[in-house]
């Protein structure tokens, strides 16, 4: 079922720190428009962040995701937590960048094995420009190419509420047609035979499949000593559950970064400020 889109206004606060001084006498209107406009794509990821991180509430155990936007929200609630407006608070993060981040932020940490059900998961879906994750029309995602996909998948279906944070340039009307990879994370142990396995599987969507490799030009290794294949769509995947099961149920596969009906809302941040879409 489509998402319905509801346009929310900037955060009165968070507006406020954005926009320039300006005279008393003119419009709250005009001056939330020359925020908008001055505002770069960073400032609308943190306007968008601090937006999500209203819904968290003290004593909650929050899921914290991995990406750029994820660390604004995870830098808001540590900052929070520093001035007392929360307490009790205990996260869960979902890769070793987002443990080090909230480490260093004095946010108290946990893991699944003690925290098996987790109030809230706040996550972007953004890398950068090259791992760019996106966001579909029913809220169904493409995540995991900044390589945390099953650590961050763990915690958000183990989370009652999935709040993902995005920016405008991740809204696509189908999910892998975009020309940026979905990640495969597999086995070390042959992931030749998984790259040639996984390709088959969608020959006809045009679909190539290639080993992730680092700047040196060695496999990348996620933080749970895997490789990953990125799987690059030449148009949209037609049926992404059907494409989620078949992945899976290949031997030596670990898991994909197709999170389908996991996310409740989407916080988006735009040219024209921050609106939400929810199911």
């Amino acid at each position: 079922m489509a998402a319905a889109a509801t346009a929310v206004r900037f955060h009165t606060a968070a507006a406020r720190r954005a926009a320039p001084r300006r005279p008393a006498r003119f419009a709250v209107r005009a001056d939330a428009a020359q925020a908008a406009t001055a505002l770069t794509q960073d400032d609308l990821k943190r306007l968008a962040a601090v937006r999500a991180v209203e819904q968290v509430q003290s004593g909650m155990v929050l899921g914290l995701g991995t990406g750029s936007t994820a660390a604004f929200a995870v830098a808001e609630i540590g900052a929070l937590l520093a001035n007392g407006k929360l307490s009790g608070i205990v996260g869960v993060p979902t890769s070793k960048r987002t443990f080090e981040q909230a480490m260093s932020l004095g946010i108290p940490l946990s893991t699944l094995d003690d925290h098996p059900v987790i109030d809230l998961a706040i996550d972007g879906a953004d890398e950068d420009c090259q791992h760019s994750e996106s966001v579909d029309p029913d809220l169904n995602l493409v995540k995991g190419r900044g390589g945390a996909l099953l650590r961050e998948k763990m915690v958000e279906a183990a989370s009652g509420k999935f709040v993902v944070v995005v920016d405008e340039t991740k809204l696509v009307t189908g999910l892998g047609g975009s020309g940026l990879a979905m990640p495969v994370e597999v086995v070390q142990f042959c992931w030749k035979y998984n790259q040639v396995r996984l390709q088959g599987l969608f020959n006809e969507e045009g679909c190539e499949a290639k080993l992730r490799l680092n700047e040196d030009g060695k496999p990348y290794v996620t933080d749970n000593s895997n490789y990953i294949v990125d799987l690059y769509f030449k148009t949209p995947i037609k049926d992404a559950l059907g494409a989620g099961k078949e992945i899976a149920a290949l031997e030596g596969v670990v898991e994909h970064g197709l999170f389908l009906n996991m996310a409740s809302s989407v916080i988006i941040a735009g040219s024209d400020g921050v609106s939400v879409k929810t199911k």
